[in-house]
């Protein structure tokens, strides 16, 4: 029984292995279609580092090197081409020693390119990985790039990636219209379960841009929504600078939010970015058992200490808890935020608002990032963590049908 068993369970692994080596990525089927979509026009790609195929070829060299291909320019979102500009820095205009092509800017003076920007080109190509939440700023890019090649009568195609959270993961507080913003662009969760892609199609058909534009998806072959990207068994690479690993989107959605009252270190200025939530002068073990007798499930706090050499407590000794996901598929990750500003308040009488008020930082991140303010407003008038999510399940569930039209897989 025992062999039996044992042989099943190879079985059953080979096969996953192999469905998961099987996940073909956007550029990869369009290469292998042998870049018909694209015989005859002039390109032009937004792409970056994160822009790559499995074996970890960029899409600007693709494309520059397919005989099929004529590749006349290329679209800098934010951190630039190269992965070579920090981030909220702005990205500017230059000429690319690499390919000769001119690489315009679309995070500098502005964000959406202009007519002069796409006179060279007939289709505009976009390969960028997004990592799955609203406030990731390539989901604003490719939007405001989408309106406007249709004000200037340019096909927009997509080519798709994983969504590396998973596409059944839907969390978080909807956009209201007076915090919608470049961290706040879509009528989304901020969670939302999409491929770029998918969102493309959303962004169109749901009216969120001036006019339609002419949009080509080139899909994922071999993804299935409840893929998460460790299961894709594709490269990580680095889409900013503290997203370093596949399940780093994960820990992004979990402290984040938080991080950006820049009143705790979330892990970021150390080695572990976005795994940790820390402050000065607090008992971590006694924070680690709070966190941990909240029984959020998928989840587990393990107590910390480290010195971040740069950000938030620059050089101070700070402690608080790591992150581990013990279930991924179960973790609600943007309730562990607010579980842990509670957390912090229970424990030690931490008020992070409080704390930024006396620094004199302000809330307008922060309310961006959740698409509201009532989430701060809650927390200030002491409502527990576990009402506020709560209060996210109607807008979370209209979303998931409001969707269905555009799903791809």
């Amino acid at each position: 029984m025992k062999l039996w068993l044992g042989l099943l369970f190879a079985t059953l692994a080979l096969l996953n292995s192999s469905l998961a080596a099987n996940v073909k990525l956007g550029n990869e089927v369009l290469a292998a279609n042998k870049f018909k979509q694209l015989k005859g026009k002039r390109v032009g790609l937004i792409t970056n580092p994160s822009g790559v195929n499995r074996v970890l070829v960029q899409t600007v060299d693709i494309l520059h090197d397919a005989p099929e291909v004529n590749l006349v320019a290329l679209y800098a979102p934010e951190h630039g081409i190269y992965g070579d500009v920090a981030a909220g820095d702005h990205v500017v205009n230059r000429k690319d020693e690499r390919t000769g092509l001119m690489v315009y800017s679309i995070y500098g003076k502005t964000r959406k390119p202009t007519a002069e920007m796409l006179k060279d080109i007939d289709v505009m190509v976009f390969d960028l990985q997004d990592i799955g939440c609203r406030s990731y700023t390539f989901i604003s890019t490719m939007g405001l790039a989408m309106e406007a090649c249709a004000e200037n009568n340019i096909e927009f195609m997509v080519l798709d990636r994983p969504n590396p959270l998973g596409g059944e993961r839907i969390e978080g507080p909807m956009l209201e219209e007076k915090f919608r913003s470049f961290v706040s662009q879509w009528d989304i969760p901020y969670v939302h379960g999409l491929t770029t892609g998918e969102l493309a199609k959303m962004i169109n058909g749901q009216g969120w841009i001036k006019k339609p534009c002419k949009l080509t998806v080139v899909p994922v072959k071999g993804w299935k929504r409840s893929m998460t990207w460790d299961q894709t068994e594709l490269p990580w690479v680095p889409t900013s600078p503290h997203i370093p690993h596949g399940d780093s989107p994960m820990f992004y959605v979990a402290t984040g939010v938080i991080g950006e009252l820049m009143a705790a270190n979330i892990g970021v200025g150390y080695t572990l970015p976005f795994q940790c939530m820390a402050v000065t002068n607090i008992n971590m073990h006694a924070f680690a058992d709070t966190m941990n007798g909240y029984g959020l499930p998928g989840v587990r706090f393990k107590p910390v200490t480290y010195k971040p050499y740069y950000a938030t407590y620059k050089g101070e000794t700070v402690s608080g808890v790591q992150v581990y996901f013990t279930d991924p598929r179960r973790v609600s990750l943007m309730a562990i935020n607010f579980y842990a500003w509670e957390g912090l308040k229970k424990t030690a009488n931490v008020d992070l608002f409080a704390d930024a008020v006396k620094a004199k930082r302000g809330f307008d991140m922060f309310d961006k990032v959740n698409g509201t303010d009532k989430v701060r407003k809650a927390l200030q008038e002491g409502k527990p963590a576990k009402e506020i999510v709560a209060s996210w399940e109607a807008g979370e569930k209209e979303f998931r049908k409001a969707r269905k039209p555009y799903l791809i897989y």
